[in-house]
């Protein structure tokens, strides 16, 4: 949660805690090994760069967004949530074509490294060292299928957050209806 609204007793509830979002946490693993990727495996003028960046980008920088509007506007961080998985679904596309095109495997689920890589990624407090080893490797079909499974990963939480989100506004409300409650509230109160 943001330190400006932590006390905050009003109809707006606290807000901005992307930080301790998992899928934050991934978005930006995912955002630093593509940056390193990119600059490893393809040629300085390659628009792939700034496209595979940009959208590794647009999935880390959405989830900040849509949890610092999560305040005020529960509809807007349902979709910035599911842009950002948009935004990683494209990223993955990436680096499932740089496969293709460099005839390179596409591990499968139960890939020995794809098990090993969901293994690693239950480290409590996991960050970028954590999956250092495979996704600097010297081997390109490992940093790529690295990276894919870290797409996976964090579009599976984001599915799980907006379903969240969805139950949540179901249960909760939006702003106008909070806003209406409070007022009312104090109506309430005033007139006693």
């Amino acid at each position: 949660m943001n330190d400006d609204n932590l006390n905050n007793p009003g109809f707006i509830p606290a807000f901005g805690g992307y930080k301790n979002l998992m899928s934050y946490q991934k978005s930006e693993i995912i955002y630093d090994g593509t940056i390193y990727f990119t600059n490893r495996f393809f040629h300085k003028y390659d628009r792939t760069i700034d496209q595979m960046v940009q959208a590794a980008r647009s999935g880390k920088q959405n989830i900040v967004e849509a949890s610092m509007a999560s305040g005020t506007s529960k509809e807007t961080e349902i979709k910035l949530t599911n842009v950002a998985r948009a935004s990683l679904e494209e990223l993955k596309i990436d680096y499932e074509d740089f496969l293709r095109t460099n005839k390179l495997d596409y591990w499968d689920k139960e890939h020995r490294l794809t098990l090993r890589l969901r293994e690693l990624n239950r480290t409590p407090d996991a960050n970028y060292d954590t999956f250092i080893k495979a996704i600097e490797h010297e081997e390109p079909e490992i940093c790529a299928n690295t990276m894919i499974c870290l797409i996976k990963i964090t579009s599976y939480l984001l599915a799980k957050q907006i379903k969240s989100l969805e139950i949540a506004f179901i249960k909760e409300g939006g702003i106008r209806e909070r806003m209406m409650k409070a007022r009312l509230d104090y109506k309430k109160k005033n007139k006693e």
